[in-house]
């Protein structure tokens, strides 16, 4: 296909017009004008773009990419290096960020709730970028902890009560530990995001609603692996997910 069907087809998909970001969604490096060939990951990491060259992949897709707000806009180093590489390959980049987080069907939170077995019904937070749920069965916090790890392949760390029994969730993959007081605003027993900061703990132990740090890469992983397998199905590509593995 052509790549500025694709193009369009992401951005009436996605609907990055919506989110007041961090940094440019959609395509960010243009690279050959044909898409047959592509390589999804979490991160435009230099193994990523690495994995793309030996692929013959023509596109890459992220859910992180470059041109983050408040970097320094200088092309040298490691920013040369990667640049470099899409350049000298003629790979084009693709990123989405808040957009895929959000997504009601692709994105990173709907796709956690459908592996972890949740029944969202509600939303929360800046841009409603926070989910709200339930269990099928309530759980202590420590076992559902363990699910969390079985199915994420991860150990989280679980902060507060292990033993309260979780019947409501609140979830916002990657680092959304900001949002936890709003979580707790909304009568949950739980919250789930992939990071914690210091004042997470006292939070958790003070307001009795644990607090579970599935690991931001490991939460994040799924609405990418969505998206690619979303386009190779409509369109008959070659799409291929590679996990760079990452413990944070």
């Amino acid at each position: 296909m052509k790549r500025e069907e694709l193009t369009r087809y992401l951005e009436d998909l996605l609907e990055p017009g919506r989110f007041r970001d961090y940094c440019p969604n959609g395509l960010q490096v243009e690279g050959r004008p044909e898409v047959s060939r592509l390589v999804a990951g979490v991160s435009a990491t230099q193994r990523l773009l690495d994995t793309a060259v030996e692929h013959a992949a023509d596109t890459i897709l992220v859910h992180h990419g470059w041109f983050w707000r408040g970097e320094d806009g200088r092309v040298t180093g490691i920013r040369k290096t990667r640049l470099q590489t899409l350049l000298c390959h003629d790979i084009n980049l693709y990123a989405f960020h808040l957009p895929l987080d959000s997504h009601p069907e692709l994105g990173n939170n709907v796709q956690l709730a459908r592996l972890l077995d949740w029944t969202p019904d509600g939303r929360f937070g800046e841009q409603d970028l926070g989910w709200i749920g339930h269990l099928t069965a309530p759980l202590p916090a420590r076992e559902l902890a363990e699910r969390v790890a079985l199915t994420l392949q991860r150990p989280p760390l679980l902060l507060g009560d292990g033993e309260r029994l979780v019947r409501r969730v609140a979830w916002c993959s990657g680092g959304a530990q900001g949002m936890f007081e709003q979580a707790i605003a909304r009568g949950v027993d739980l919250y789930l995001t992939g990071e914690a900061s210091e004042s997470s703990t006292h939070l958790a132990r003070e307001s009795g609603v644990a607090y579970l740090a599935a690991g931001h890469h490991a939460s994040e992983r799924y609405g990418i692996m969505a998206l690619a397998a979303h386009l190779a199905e409509c369109f008959n590509l070659d799409c291929r997910f590679v996990d760079v593995d990452n413990p944070v």
